[in-house]
């Protein structure tokens, strides 16, 4: 991806979204050519040149000062995902002539899968580029017929736009469209020289008109936690939580779906639990640990994913 392109595209989303009224500035009734605020508005509430913000604007972020960038987060009223993600685009124009921070290709530690498997709640690890590369077993229940060891790896951003079951599994499909966009252009701003995630958003952008509209907002997002209503085959409608448990130093993000406490859904969860030991589930999960225990797996047993 071309980071001065981003960059850009970005600072000019952003200004064109806020008015003069939300930084209390008077129009006194004027017609405006421009959507939002003018670039020498912006200069003046981040008190540079018009001419230096118009640098800036044009994808030239690299040498900007810590200072300068933060001053503009501040003009622009960037949230904290936003302001990150100003900081990693000015990073990424700063180095992309000498190659950047290439996406690393993760590994599972042994004791991971161990973590994974002791939860009592749905749980899965994706990578950077929201591939789903391990998940237990109350996962594989509740992302039913779709999710299972035998379809490991599982690109979440595809099944989102490219799947139908998508829109009946989750209930609020709009938002969760809306966050995986935003995670993969976070993501973006990060490693602009990851292949695999261009070649993705590309595929998509060809797809799907719902994520190109998406991506054209050039919305970022930090994925800590949301609520997520599920539809279940067997159990209907669940209200959970997900929350998102990085680790760092795997390149890997862990992904857990928890219930209120004495609700509905934590007795549907407890119902899932039950469901997933019946004797099918059972046998294919064995199946599954046969086939670890004569492969290179760490752990037999665990739901790994074909790493390559």
């Amino acid at each position: 991806m071309d980071a001065r392109a981003e960059a850009r595209d970005f600072l000019t989303t952003r200004r064109a979204r806020i008015t003069p009224d939300q930084v209390g500035l008077a129009t006194y009734g004027e017609k405006r050519r421009v959507a939002g605020l003018r670039r020498a508005e912006v200069a003046m509430l981040a008190g540079m040149s018009v001419e230096y913000y118009t640098h800036l604007e044009r994808g030239n972020l690299a040498g900007a000062s810590e200072s300068m960038l933060e001053a503009l987060s501040r003009a622009l009223q960037l949230d904290e995902a936003e302001r990150a993600h100003l900081f990693d685009l000015a990073w990424a124009t700063s180095t992309s002539a000498r190659g950047g921070r290439k996406g690393a290709r993760p590994r599972i530690r042994p004791s991971i899968y161990g973590v994974l498997d002791a939860l009592t709640t749905p749980a899965y690890l994706r990578n950077s580029r929201m591939d789903i590369l391990a998940a237990n077993q109350m996962c594989f229940a509740l992302y039913a017929d779709i999710l299972s060891s035998r379809t490991l790896p599982l690109n979440l951003a595809r099944f989102v736009f490219l799947d139908p079951r998508a829109g009946e599994f989750f209930l609020d499909w709009s938002s969760v469209a809306d966050d995986t966009a935003a995670t993969l252009r976070t993501e973006a701003g990060r490693n602009p020289l990851d292949r695999a995630l261009s070649d993705l958003v590309g595929e998509l952008a060809t797809r799907s008109e719902a994520f190109r509209s998406r991506w054209a907002r050039h919305n970022v997002r930090l994925h800590r936690s949301a609520p997520k209503r599920i539809h279940h085959k067997i159990v209907g409608e669940l209200e959970l939580t997900g929350d998102a448990l990085e680790l760092p130093g795997d390149g890997l993000t862990l992904i857990a779906y928890t219930a209120a406490a004495k609700s509905h859904a934590q007795e549907q969860l407890g119902f899932l639990a039950s469901w997933s030991q019946s004797p099918a589930q059972v046998d294919d999960d064995s199946a599954t640990k046969g086939r670890a225990a004569t492969g290179d797996d760490p752990q037999p047993g665990m739901h790994r994913s074909n790493l390559k």
